[in-house]
């Protein structure tokens, strides 16, 4: 299926220093990854860069490809419906929930409103969102809580239909109530879409992903299935760290 990931001796430099250094790792199609580690040591940085949204004052070397395709020779705009993006905060558009969902299918042209219902309908029901908003889909978006305007996000990027979503700790302004639910939305993608999802939450992370990442210093120190990651670990860091605790025994 679509949606595969190869990264290869991907390095990125800040200014002249090196945040990212020659990171290699695939992403399978259809899992959700868990990217976990220390702040600053390079996670939001990495996920930036798999859909080109770091900033032009960086400098990017490596390769990153989707399905075959190094990404740096694509259409930025293709490739941002191909590799769609939640940000840590809610950002609905000014609109009601209705557009919020169809922006992005409008851009790419006139459909009927049979197909607008019928993609409405699907992509809130992917993000876990449809029966809680489908009585108000006029309603301007900005009146749903934090939680649903996270998943409203999750479904308007849905409604292009990409192949990765990435996710910068999408549940970083949440309740409990609602990080559960998001954590709901996430799971039901797995099959459908590949995601990659950057949380310091480890709990969350061992919930919801199929494969876990840990970076520090800018480094893959360990990559495996999240389980075998969380009970097995081979390195001493990467155990410390999945446990809540550093090498010298405080608390993460």
């Amino acid at each position: 299926m679509p949606g595969e990931m190869e990264i290869a001796d991907l390095r990125v430099s800040y200014n002249g220093t090196e945040v990212i250094k020659g990171i290699r790792l695939t992403i399978a199609p259809g899992k959700v990854l868990a990217v976990v580690g220390p702040s600053g040591c390079g996670k939001t940085t990495l996920l930036r860069c798999l859909n080109r949204l770091t900033p032009p004052t960086c400098k990017v070397s490596g390769q990153i490809l989707l399905d075959g395709e190094t990404i740096h020779r694509m259409d930025p705009i293709l490739l941002r419906r191909r590799v769609g993006m939640v940000f840590q905060k809610p950002n609905p558009f000014p609109m009601s929930i209705r557009e919020n969902v169809l922006y992005g299918v409008k851009a790419q042209g006139s459909h009927s409103k049979a197909v607008y219902r019928e993609v409405v309908e699907a992509s809130l029901t992917k993000a876990a969102l449809w029966h809680e908003v489908k009585a108000r889909l006029h309603d301007d978006a900005h009146t749903l809580s934090l939680g649903q305007q996270q998943r409203l996000c999750i479904a308007r990027s849905l409604a292009v239909e990409p192949e990765v979503i990435l996710m910068d700790e999408p549940a970083a302004s949440l309740d409990p109530t609602s990080t559960a639910e998001l954590e709901d939305s996430i799971i039901a993608m797995k099959g459908a879409y590949t995601v990659v999802i950057v949380t310091h939450d480890i709990e969350e992370a061992r919930r919801v992903s199929d494969y876990t990442a840990y970076l520090s210093g800018g480094h893959v120190v360990e990559f495996g299935e999240t389980e075998q990651m969380f009970t097995e670990a081979r390195n001493a860091e990467t155990r410390a760290y999945l446990g809540g605790r550093t090498l010298a025994g405080a608390l993460v």
